[in-house]
């Protein structure tokens, strides 16, 4: 199917132009996520547990419930997905010492060694999308990205009542 055939873009450009911004931001989410799902797949890796890895990278040996937290997904998916990883051989779980209560992730090596294979396939996703964009561009569209998350999470504070 040729780019210019594709049913959602089709669908934006023909049947609902106007629709809500949020459709379009939501649809571009989807997009992006599936391009990069697609290319995980090669190496085994599902989307979801890419979430986890990702945020391991940056921290490792956090709680199940931080890695809930900051993955924005309740805690027993987070146990599924980490007793999965566990599985694979990704992580491993294990309590601190003087700490009996808390499960702490940790990377193993293999899961350490899949980001340098990994975050390039993230960010050509990212080349993909923006292709034709000039800087200026990706530039006004992040910092409108920015704001729209500022001004929900200043929604949020305030109740979701703003007129």
């Amino acid at each position: 199917m040729s780019p210019t055939h594709h049913p959602l873009l089709r669908h934006w450009r023909e049947a609902v132009p106007d629709d809500r911004l949020a459709h379009l931001i939501r649809d571009v989410a989807r997009a992006q996520m599936r391009a990069l799902q697609l290319r995980l797949q090669a190496h085994g890796v599902s989307f979801g547990h890419w979430t986890f890895l990702r945020i391991l990278w940056i921290e490792d040996g956090l709680t199940q419930r931080e890695l809930s937290e900051l993955a924005g997904v309740m805690e027993p998916t987070t146990f599924t997905a980490v007793k999965a990883m566990e599985q694979m051989g990704l992580i491993e779980r294990r309590q601190l010492p003087g700490n009996r209560k808390n499960m702490h992730v940790f990377l193993t090596p293999a899961g350490r060694a899949l980001e340098k294979m990994l975050v390039p396939l993230a960010e050509e996703v990212n080349h993909v999308s923006v292709a034709g964009l000039g800087d200026k561009q990706i530039a006004t569209v992040r910092k409108s990205l920015l704001t729209m998350i500022e001004n929900l999470a200043a929604d949020e504070v305030d109740g979701g009542l703003t007129v």
